[in-house]
């Protein structure tokens, strides 16, 4: 059953839990989508991205205001390095072919992850596609980049015990608060629900710090085959969970 906005409204009126804020997808299954089928991998990998593009619309139809994608971790680096080559070939592709479409639809487009890994070319179109779209209002998408939730606590970590050496910050006075003021993630909530498809069960390095009391919908379908259906389904299970933060009701 197709879920629409008025249906979600419905809910609340009946104070069921609202929508998530913040949607986090661990995009997983190209690969296996392109093998069943007998092609190529990049093939999985070109799919994929075309479900970006329709993710992100679907999702402000559906009325979330932050999406965040796992597009590339850390340990994507360990890949062979021809299928590496691919996603970084088709990265800088979508850099330069949507990010005028997608300042046109108010989103603002934002990375995390470590860029230093990333080739200057593509480290200079994150740069302009962030500038260009810093304002917008509609849907903030992210993309994890090179990302590792672990490397992304130590360097806050680390940056914060330089502000103590430094004397401008007393160990006391480290608090939940400041500590995620150091994180990547800084200037957007933490994510409520955390998908991810392909069937595994795992969150691989993923925003480690912020999920700590998101709601997590694992799926069996692969993500080229992700549609806005299955999102909708996802969202209607966020919908019927009651979310206690530790405490009774």
């Amino acid at each position: 059953m197709l879920l629409v906005k008025e249906e979600f409204s419905s809910q609340k009126k009946s104070k069921q839990p609202e929508l998530p804020t913040h949607v986090a997808i661990i995009m997983d299954g190209n690969g296996r989508w392109a093998k069943k089928r007998m092609l190529p991998k990049f093939a999985g990998h070109k799919r994929g991205a075309d479900v970006v593009r329709r993710c992100v619309q679907d999702s402000i139809d559906l009325g979330i205001k932050y999406l965040t994608l796992y597009a590339f971790s850390s340990e994507n680096w360990n890949r062979p390095e021809a299928e590496v080559s691919d996603l970084m070939s088709l990265l800088q592709r979508y850099l330069t072919k949507e990010v005028d479409e997608l300042h046109a639809k108010n989103i603002r487009l934002t990375f995390i992850g470590n860029r230093s890994k990333l080739s200057g070319n593509i480290r200079n179109l994150l740069e302009k596609a962030e500038e260009k779209t810093r304002h917008n209002t509609q849907l903030c998408l992210t993309l994890a980049l090179s990302y590792g939730g672990r490397a992304e606590i130590i360097d806050a970590a680390r940056e914060l015990a330089e502000k103590v050496k430094a004397g401008e910050l007393e160990p006391e006075d480290i608090s939940e608060d400041i500590f995620s003021s150091y994180l990547h993630t800084h200037d957007i909530p933490d994510p409520d629900l955390i998908i991810r498809t392909s069937g595994e069960q795992r969150i691989s390095n993923f925003l480690l710090w912020q999920i700590a009391y998101a709601e997590f919908i694992f799926l069996d379908v692969l993500w080229p085959d992700f549609n806005r259906e299955i999102l909708e389904q996802a969202l209607q299970e966020y919908c019927g969970r009651d979310r206690r933060y530790g405490a009774r009701p």
